[in-house]
């Protein structure tokens, strides 16, 4: 989604991975960001916390007449349904994060 999201090219493509990663594993419930993780990414937890809360925004105030083509896709279950994944709650999503 953030292929056509012009705000989004300023980041750097790792950064952006790492943020995507961190928000999937909050949203799972997956347990945090790792002493592995920050060492093979190259970024602290609280490095992405701006951008992870982005990535949520983005997941839940995106307008659904764009990117249908991508939504579909990602609804399948080839792609474990992904698209289908509710969006964090943007007050809970800061509580967990503080506490990283």
């Amino acid at each position: 989604m953030t292929l056509q999201e012009y705000d989004y090219a300023r980041e750097s493509p790792s950064k952006l991975a790492a943020s995507c990663l961190l928000l999937a594993l909050t949203m799972k419930n997956l347990g945090g960001w790792t002493p592995t993780l920050e060492y093979y990414s190259g970024y602290r937890s609280q490095d992405l916390h701006p951008l992870v809360k982005r990535l949520n925004f983005l997941l839940t105030y995106q307008p659904h007449d764009k990117l249908k083509a991508v939504r579909t896709k990602y609804s399948h279950k080839v792609f474990f349904e992904v698209a289908k994944v509710t969006p964090m709650d943007m007050l809970k999503l800061d509580e967990i994060l503080k506490s990283c």
